[in-house]
């Protein structure tokens, strides 16, 4: 007997791949500083937590809710997006099991198999864990470190559409660069897509994370292409709920929505709880943000200034999200990530980073190269500095 081709050919999660060795590496009594992923460690509103508890101890029985999404969640949404500048009624939201399952919906409404979709790369590298069970392939669209992941000007951008060329998806702020998108390079992707009719799926998680006095860029405050965008919201990063999964899609397209419904009614329904309780964090109000800004603003800048003084290593200084791109003096980046788990600690303490190859489309580009997550604190984050620069002096294979 065999599993399927699908699963076989399925690429594992350079973010979750490395576990069994960080679990082993536990069990021989290291601490690991988990970098790998970003689950922040920021305490999850209390607001949320006693909304689950309120909603728990009102419920006799916890049923399936609408498979559109709970109204008064959508009318929270609704709410909430308004205050940006974004127009969407509750009945052009529909809610999801988090980010991932919007995205998945998005591309089994929007693309059919052998079409193409444009992302900036290095890009998250879930993207290819939604679009490949569909056939949808990924089109790079590269970036580098040294032009601070900024888009290529638009006569760069023509020559990559081609016949099977049928969206955009941006992640902005940018996992895993952390780059924020200025309003030019929105310009560019929105003649981009109105040149070639291709819909624009805005992936927008970290919306509110930027730094440095920067404004948020989002393509769902520009009307003129309001028929394009597919916008993807989620509670996992911002409100530091990732185990909530709830999400949503956006959308003014009728039949995009219609689509997604579809797929929202086979299967069912999101959490009804925790439906229930995000209705309580969309009603926070922006001035939430303002601390959390600060917090990650102040690791980034500590966290990222420590790795450019570790000799060989050069890391992007990132204006939002939580995450960077580092570059190593190593020959492969995912041996050397390996090693750290396997062979290296200092003072009872190891690292877990990941390796950024399957963050790129590209074959042979960020082979030296690790995408690290600011979610610890500082000290747990100088902590890491001081393990990798001490693990660089004695790995066998550096550059």
């Amino acid at each position: 007997m065999q599993i399927s081709t699908l699963a076989r050919e399925m690429p594992v999660s350079p973010i979750r791949n490395l576990t069994p060795l960080a679990n082993e590496a536990k069990a021989r009594g290291i601490d690991i500083i988990h970098l790998n992923i970003g689950q922040p460690d920021i305490e999850t509103p209390r607001e949320f937590l006693d909304a689950i508890v309120e909603a728990a101890n009102e419920t006799k029985v916890v049923s399936y809710l609408d498979s559109a999404g709970y109204l008064p969640l959508r009318e929270a949404m609704s709410g909430y997006f308004k205050t940006l500048g974004f127009t969407y009624e509750p009945d052009e939201i529909l809610v999801t099991h988090g980010g991932s399952e919007a995205l998945l919906f998005i591309f089994m409404t929007c693309l059919n198999p052998g079409d193409e979709v444009l992302v900036p790369e290095p890009l998250y590298a879930n993207y290819v864990s939604f679009t490949m069970p569909h056939g949808v392939k990924i089109a790079p669209i590269p970036t580098k470190q040294e032009n601070d992941f900024a888009l290529p000007p638009y006569e760069e951008l023509v020559p990559l559409v081609n016949e099977k060329t049928k969206a955009i998806l941006v992640s902005n702020p940018g996992n895993p660069t952390g780059a924020v998108m200025t309003q030019d390079e929105l310009d560019r992707l929105a003649a981009l897509a109105k040149k070639f009719d291709l819909y624009i799926i805005a992936d927008e998680l970290y919306r509110e994370l930027t730094y440095d006095g920067r404004t948020p860029t989002s393509f769902a405050a520009m009307p003129d292409i309001e028929d394009r965008v597919v916008f993807v919201d989620s509670v996992s990063k911002r409100y530091s709920n990732c185990g909530a999964r709830i999400g949503c899609v956006a959308s003014k397209n009728k039949d995009v929505r219609a689509g997604v419904l579809k797929f929202c009614q086979g299967r069912l329904a999101a959490t009804s709880l925790e439906m229930m309780a995000s209705i309580a964090l969309y009603k926070m109000g922006n001035d939430y943000f303002d601390q959390i800004r600060k917090t990650y603003q102040e690791r980034r800048d500590v966290f990222v200034d420590r790795l450019n003084q570790i000799e060989g290593v050069s890391c992007y200084k990132p204006g939002g999200a939580f995450y960077t791109i580092c570059k190593l003096p190593v020959k492969d980046a995912e041996a050397f990530a390996a090693w750290l788990l396997s062979d290296f600690s200092l003072n009872g303490r190891s690292l877990m980073v990941a390796p950024a190859p399957a963050f790129y489309m590209t074959p042979g580009v960020g082979h030296d190269e690790v995408r690290v997550a600011y979610v610890r604190d500082i000290p747990d984050l100088m902590a890491a500095c001081e393990i990798l620069e001490e693990a660089l002096k004695v790995y066998p294979d550096r550059t």
